[in-house]
């Protein structure tokens, strides 16, 4: 393999590391798991979301910027509202993987918290 070839692939796989801590930085706060936990479920519109998580309104804007920043969630407009959606399905089953780690740790005796 030549070095333009192996430089290419050194950056492709960097590049993904640097995705993948977006998204796992968008993950990184309780209210946007419960966000991504709603939507998963079905889309949601900004409201439902709002009166759901009891935030203010500028927080709940705040939280889902950083989702759509990290291309997890969509919004569609319906008229006055803005609904919710997960942009990539696999979400899902991310969140569902990390709450099975949880449930492997304290079934290995580890407790929650810190």
């Amino acid at each position: 393999m030549n070095n333009r070839i192996k430089n290419q692939k050194r950056e492709w796989e960097e590049e993904l590391y640097e995705r993948r801590a977006g998204i796992c930085k968008a993950f990184a706060h309780p209210v946007r798991l419960k966000i991504l936990d709603l939507v998963a479920k079905r889309t949601r519109p900004v409201s439902e979301l709002h009166q759901r998580l009891g935030i203010s309104e500028a927080n709940l804007s705040q939280h889902l910027a950083v989702l759509r920043a990290a291309g997890v969630i969509a919004t569609r407009r319906t008229g006055k509202q803005v609904h919710c959606f997960l942009a990539i399905p696999e979400v899902k089953e991310a969140c569902a993987l990390i709450s099975d780690v949880l449930r492997a740790q304290v079934k290995n005796g580890r407790r929650l918290g810190v």
